[in-house]
């Protein structure tokens, strides 16, 4: 089976929410450009990302120079300036990124962002970064709940290969390093507890699992 391309993102705005996005972002496996004007916060992420830069984000030529229109997203994180916010949405848009998410600092700047051009506008007191991460990532996670610094537990869709095999068969736990925890036959059925480990799985079917933080990228 091809092994499917690497996802990549720009994350502008390096503060805690913007830094928890890339840092989660690179954790699972997603090629990540970080992006602020602060030198220090650009030399702490460093180790954590793909690439760092340091940018003025109101400068529409440094944004071309970051060659972000191939991106499967960017995420403005900055709320500290408003025209910094706006400017980098614009621009970020312009250079025809599919998807822009942008982060809002109350009710005010998100519908300010709406009308610039995001698609999504998230206000950090309702959402974590980490979940944040994960939402954008996609892939086949229905649902995400972090439990701890080092625990996740998502809602997975059974993936192709498993339709018509049973758990038992399947081994998830030595292949994912996942504990699956419960079932679901369909979005509108009720959690199963008590999984039956000979029942063979169908398509429509999700999985709940826990699993630590440095094997979700195995999920992927």
């Amino acid at each position: 089976m091809k092994k499917p391309e690497k996802q990549s993102f720009a994350v502008i705005g390096l503060g805690k929410f913007g830094s928890h996005v890339a840092m989660e972002l690179a954790a699972a496996g997603a090629s990540v450009l970080a992006v602020d004007i602060n030198e220090e916060r650009v030399a702490d992420i460093a180790e954590y990302v793909t690439y760092a830069v340091r940018a003025d984000v109101c400068d529409s030529k440094a944004i071309q120079a970051l060659g972000i229109s191939n991106m499967d997203a960017v995420i403005v994180a900055i709320t500290g300036s408003l025209d910094a916010s706006i400017m980098a949405t614009i621009l970020a848009k312009e250079a025809g990124v599919k998807l822009v998410i942008a982060k809002a600092k109350e009710e005010m700047h998100a519908k300010i962002l709406k009308k610039t051009g995001a698609d999504r506008v998230i206000i950090p007191e309702r959402e974590s970064g980490i979940r944040v991460a994960h939402n954008i990532l996609a892939g086949n996670f229905l649902e995400f709940i972090e439990i701890s610094q080092r625990v996740r537990m998502v809602e997975v869709e059974i993936k192709p290969e498993w339709v018509g095999k049973t758990l038992r068969e399947l081994k998830l736990r030595n292949k994912y390093q996942v504990n699956v925890i419960a079932l679901k036959e369909s979005m509108d059925s009720d959690v199963m507890m008590n999984i039956d480990p000979d029942m063979k799985l169908k398509e429509g079917m999700s999985l709940w699992l826990v699993v630590d933080k440095n094997n979700v990228e195995r999920l992927l």
